[in-house]
């Protein structure tokens, strides 16, 4: 991926010398749910280090069980500068890549885009959504609209589910940066307000269409990055797809389980979140995102 020389981004605040693992409420997934693309990693990670079943951790982050209520905010971390190594220079650059994009897309729509803060923390983290860990990957949090990243997650996307290189990195920022995005359209708080009247599987059916959408967004960033700044390098497409083919529900659930429970999906097949993605990266139009849709799933 070519990203050297593109502009940075100021809007990222790096807190990792504040931030490893202390006290403070949960995350909270009713009002101020925070919604991450390593939601499905973490089952992965306590099926493979704790011996938890990743079916009851997936239930636990889609939101079954969990509080309704947006968790009150802990005292909010001072803003550092984020250092200068070249991970954080790249997700600086990345996140400056969709600040263009998203400008804009919404210009084209009439409308006002506000960027989003990206904080990078390590191990947890007090945010509007209560306590964000590490370990459910990088999330996206309505309440404050900040996206959250401990950079530790692109060494289990490398290594434990087969994911590498910058462009599959930079689909991550995408994908929730596109979480932003349904949070400034309105279709989060929708959603949210439609889990009091579902059963939980219906409201995971839900879930999945929210995710998928994101998944679309990204791969309208991809498509518009590309034919503003040349971004992409032989091999950058394929590793993208390989990533989010990587965290279908249904490939971590064989994975970890050797079987699959359609029932508990929250984020999508591999084979779907790898077609809204090409969707939205062919076309380049939020249009055609519409995952909400009576047949779009």
């Amino acid at each position: 991926m070519r990203w050297q020389g593109n502009r940075e981004s100021d809007n990222v605040e790096d807190v990792r010398d504040d931030t490893g693992g202390g006290g403070g409420p949960g995350m909270s997934f009713g009002g101020g749910r925070g919604i991450g693309l390593g939601s499905v990693v973490i089952a992965l990670v306590a099926s493979y280090f704790l011996g938890v079943n990743p079916m009851t951790v997936l239930s636990l982050l889609s939101g079954g069980g969990g509080s309704t209520q947006q968790a009150p905010m802990n005292s909010p971390q001072p803003r550092h500068a984020p250092a200068n190594d070249e991970q954080t220079r790249f997700v600086r650059t990345v996140l400056a890549d969709t600040e263009d994009v998203w400008h804009q897309v919404f210009k084209e729509l009439g409308g006002d885009y506000r960027d989003p803060k990206l904080v990078l923390f390590r191990g947890a983290v007090p945010t509007a959504c209560g306590r964000g860990e590490a370990a459910t990957g990088p999330f996206y949090c309505p309440g404050d609209q900040k996206v959250y990243i401990d950079l530790g997650f692109y060494d289990i996307l490398r290594e434990r589910l087969g994911a590498p290189g910058d462009f599959a990195q930079a689909y991550v920022i995408a994908h929730e940066v596109g979480h932003h995005v349904q949070n400034l359209l309105g279709t989060s708080a929708k959603v949210d307000a439609m889990r009091q009247r579902m059963s939980q599987v219906q409201y995971n059916a839900l879930s999945v269409r929210l995710e998928l959408q994101a998944d679309c967004y990204a791969g309208v960033w991809a498509n518009r990055a590309q034919k503003a700044r040349q971004i992409i390098e032989a091999g950058d497409v394929e590793s993208a797809l390989h990533a989010a083919s990587q965290i279908g529900d249904d490939t971590l659930q064989r994975n970890s389980t050797g079987h699959v429970s359609p029932e508990t999906f929250t984020h999508g097949t591999s084979q779907q979140r790898v077609s809204w993605f090409k969707r939205g990266m062919d076309s380049g139009d939020i249009q055609q995102c519409n995952t909400f849709g009576k047949e779009a799933v």
